[in-house]
């Protein structure tokens, strides 16, 4: 079951269908989608994209299926909207995974929703219970769980965790496995989660536990947000800034290239 909003709110990038309607449009969309009803007739699920994941896409088809069979793909990273400004596209403003998460969270707080948190570690699962009791107290915690920190899950882990999160009977499913894996693990286990609603939003459970700290909105505002993390981090991120925005930029520019030798607009 796919979003209700029509073509219009997605823009092709580079051959990924991405949401173009901004984040209230957004939001509104995935509310309109949950039902009251339990168990939900269908779990539709949201995947961001920016340059990385796209350059990851190219390397693992699984991957890049996954993404294009998010009934959501939000553009995630400021390259997202540059290329569709490159192209003459309607994207005009990144939706990250903590927009999504700190928009919803409001709206579900004021229809006393049930919420489900897979992923990371307990410690950072204790701190956003903590936390979530202050700024959603109508917000119910149908369940967390810290899965064992491994590559990929055996068929008996993904059983057990489909089963935890069925059991607990949320309204949304909030997984924080880090992408691909968080992707993957989506796209191939959706169908079978009694769920209204699931978002692969990976650093968001960090970020909203602060055991990571977000990049200033300064940053943020000028789509720098990956700098002051590059700082802290070079080691762990510096292929993901210094390498994979350079290639996804080129293939944007060849795309258009392309584009124009065939006269295309």
């Amino acid at each position: 079951m796919k979003p209700v909003t029509d073509k219009a709110m997605h823009e092709s990038i580079l051959g990924f269908d991405v949401w173009a309607g901004g984040l209230s449009s957004c939001l509104d969309d995935i509310v309109t989608g949950l039902h009251p009803q339990r168990p939900a007739p269908s779990c539709r699920w949201l995947a961001c994209i920016n340059p990385h994941s796209y350059v990851l896409a190219k390397r693992n088809e699984k991957f890049a299926h996954a993404l294009r069979a998010a009934d959501w793909l939000i553009p995630d990273g400021v390259g997202i909207v540059l290329a569709s400004r490159h192209q003459g596209g309607a994207i005009r403003d990144r939706v990250t995974g903590s927009d999504i998460f700190l928009g919803l969270m409001p709206k579900l707080n004021q229809r006393a929703s049930r919420v489900f948190f897979l992923g990371s570690s307990q410690d950072t699962l204790d701190a956003i219970r903590a936390r979530l009791v202050l700024d959603f107290p109508s917000v119910q915690v149908a369940g967390m769980y810290s899965p064992p920190y491994t590559e990929s899950f055996s068929q008996e882990e993904t059983d057990a965790m489909i089963t935890m999160v069925n059991a607990s009977r949320p309204d949304v499913l909030w997984v924080g496995l880090t992408s691909p894996k968080q992707d993957l693990w989506l796209h191939e286990n959706h169908r079978r989660l009694q769920v209204g609603f699931a978002a692969g939003i990976g650093a968001v459970f960090d970020f909203y536990a602060n055991t990571v700290r977000r990049s200033a909105p300064i940053f943020q505002q000028l789509g720098l947000e990956w700098l002051p993390r590059l700082l802290r981090e070079p080691r762990r991120l510096w292929r993901r800034m210094l390498v994979s925005a350079p290639l996804f930029m080129w293939d944007v520019l060849m795309t258009s290239q392309k584009r124009h030798s065939r006269g295309k607009p």
